[in-house]
């Protein structure tokens, strides 16, 4: 299995290369050189399967020979014992026709745990083969950090910085990725917002002299590692609704795309799916692209569901190479064009995006109002970004079965929830004492050379 740059100017890697290499150095995202499909009996092999084995079978045919069987099995174990539910990714029934698919069981309480508790353990066990260190930096607007941070916290053979726009997230996102005390992990609070600490993270891996220097390596879902994590609870849930033997429908509240990508390739392998819905919140970019035509950027509201305040979606870079039949030079001409703040999506490649996918928007009021309706229907307490995802979702029910992505516990943003049911959900007993344990960040300006020579300084102090 090789791998590509959307971009089309970048060499090709396997994927353990892909993995440890992040972003490629045209400045492409990594993609499959081609998706390896599953025949239907197969699809329909994985119904009564354990979630690890459902993520071996619908991984394997990605990783090629980069590890052998066992290694793979034992890799994908260790990455998802920490959870807290059997299932992984139970399913609730919230109405009839509509289910909402709980992601929030893992170690931090949030839909990055399936991807990053994976990525964590193939990069310990691929550096440690290699005898290899890396840097890890990471930028966030909520979840991707704490995720990353527990994900490679005292680990020999890696330093973490984890990069989140400050006063940006919720009390709780923050104390998660501040508290913990390992030498390896670091926060830093930017005076920005998210894109603006996506658009740092570009920077240092476009400066090839920094990149080489800290061997600089990737965990946002620039790496295709952490999309490929999220591609197998689309299968884990579609089959235990019946799939391949009738469709199903899915909607997903996103800001950066990673997490509707999953699904579309999910889709590109054989699982049959009806509509992949994108739900937004206020900060509507992928909504009114889908409407338009046009990715125009219009400013960062921040909003009680901030780890969607986005506006530079990074993945629909690769739903953009496939929507223009893989050709990386008018992908690159596209991304070049939104330095400027926007581009216009040709007719053919907008005709694809139809195709696959649809699209919803929540304004902050109907987020609220979702919450509340739900609690009162059915007892479900929902965090903002899921709320989102709902309101989206009960707007597009059709005959098929849609599934809405629960992406946080609801305990992640009590403020929202607590105004929305008058109720204060509580943190998990592992978490309890969160609020009170000593943070350890570092603020810091939106200014490059200042933030690669913080990295290169802690680096060398270790």
């Amino acid at each position: 299995m090789k791998y590509i740059s959307t971009r089309g100017n970048a060499p090709e890697l396997s994927f353990a290369e892909a993995m440890l290499t992040g972003l490629a150095r045209d400045g492409g995202l990594y993609v499959p050189k081609k998706i390896p499909t599953m025949a239907q009996d197969d699809i329909a092999a994985l119904a009564g399967l354990s979630y690890e084995e459902i993520a071996f079978r619908v991984m394997k045919p990605f990783v090629g020979d980069c590890f052998t069987d066992e290694e793979f099995q034992g890799i994908i174990a260790r990455a998802y014992e920490g959870f807290r539910h059997a299932a992984r990714a139970p399913l609730v029934q919230l109405a009839p026709n509509h289910y909402l698919l709980e992601l929030f069981h893992g170690p931090t309480l949030a839909f990055k745990d399936f991807a990053m508790q994976l990525i964590g353990q193939l990069f310990q066990f691929e550096l440690g083969r290699r005898n290899e260190r890396v840097t890890i930096v990471g930028a966030t607007s909520g979840d991707t950090g704490s995720a990353a941070i527990e994900a490679f916290r005292g680990l020999d053979n890696v330093d973490v910085f984890i990069l989140y726009p400050d006063g940006r997230t919720s009390d709780i996102q923050r104390k998660q990725m501040t508290t913990p005390d390992d030498a390896n992990v670091h926060a830093l609070a930017l005076d920005g917002d998210f894109d603006e600490c996506q658009a740092r993270l570009k920077d240092m891996f476009n400066d090839f002299e920094f990149r080489d220097g800290v061997k600089l390596a990737g965990v946002n879902s620039i790496n295709w590692a952490r999309v490929l994590a999220q591609v197998v609870y689309y299968f884990a849930s579609a089959v235990s609704l019946g799939a391949p033997h009738r469709k199903v429908s899915f909607t997903v509240p996103t800001g950066n795309f990673g997490d509707i990508f999953a699904g579309f390739i999910a889709k590109q392998m054989g699982l049959p799916i009806e509509d992949l819905v994108i739900a937004t919140n206020q900060n509507d970019i992928l909504h009114r692209t889908m409407e338009t035509g046009a990715y125009t950027k219009d400013g960062v509201k921040p909003s009680i569901s901030p780890s969607m305040d986005i506006q530079v979606s990074s993945n629909f870079e690769r739903a953009l190479f496939f929507a223009y039949d893989r050709d990386g030079d008018a992908v690159a001409k596209s991304m070049e064009e939104l330095k400027d703040g926007s581009f216009t999506i040709s007719q053919g490649a907008m005709d694809y995006l139809r195709e696959n996918f649809s699209s919803g928007r929540a304004s902050e009021e109907e987020t609220y109002a979702t919450i509340k309706s739900e609690y009162a229907a059915c007892q479900e307490v929902l965090c903002p970004h899921s709320a989102v995802a709902v309101k989206v979702g009960n707007e597009n029910l059709s005959e098929v079965p849609m599934i809405t992505l629960a992406t946080a516990h609801p305990a992640k943003f009590p403020d929202a929830v607590e105004k929305a049911i008058k109720t204060r959900p509580a943190l998990p007993p592992h978490m309890a004492d969160l609020m009170e344990r000593e943070e350890r960040m570092c603020k810091v300006p939106n200014q490059l050379v200042l933030l690669q020579t913080l990295i290169k300084d802690r680096i060398a102090a270790r």
